[in-house]
């Protein structure tokens, strides 16, 4: 075999790849493309070794999170990006190691924190429960153009 040949069918192949929705070494994983290693995952793309979670995309070794994106070692998270060993941390950006977190941004080891600001716990899951709340009624309302 040439180079050229070699590099050929090198390129055809990574091209067949890239394009299929395969999940190398994965198991039952519904709607996924391209992860591998995973477990009972749904709608997840571009993941590596996460388990139970939910439309998720460029994570890794997540368990358990749902709409998170490029983040590492999560569990229970919801729409995070670019998160780090975080437990239970919800809409929050570039947090390390914090657990019970909403609408944080770049924190460290935090627990029991609302938009930066700690809270007592009882508090935090008081105001975290009011905020989803909050938040399902107004994905459930869209204002129509004449409201703005």
């Amino acid at each position: 075999m040439d180079i050229d040949t070699f590099l050929r069918e090198l390129s055809r192949l990574e091209r067949e790849f890239g394009r299929g929705q395969q999940n190398l070494a994965s198991f039952e994983c519904k709607d996924c493309e391209a992860c591998t290693s995973c477990m009972f995952c749904t709608q997840c793309k571009h993941c590596h070794a996460c388990t139970h979670c939910d439309q998720c995309l460029s994570s890794t070794g997540c368990s358990h999170c749902v709409a998170c994106e490029r983040c590492h070692k999560c569990a229970y998270c919801r729409e995070c990006r670019r998160c780090l060993g975080g437990s239970y941390v919800i809409r929050s950006i570039d947090c390390v190691d914090c657990t019970y977190c909403y609408g944080c941004v770049g924190l460290i080891k935090k627990e029991f924190h609302i938009l930066n600001v700690r809270y007592p716990r009882k508090d935090y899951f008081e105001l975290s429960a009011q905020l989803d709340e909050d938040l399902k009624r107004m994905a459930g309302h869209r204002p129509s153009p004449e409201q703005g």
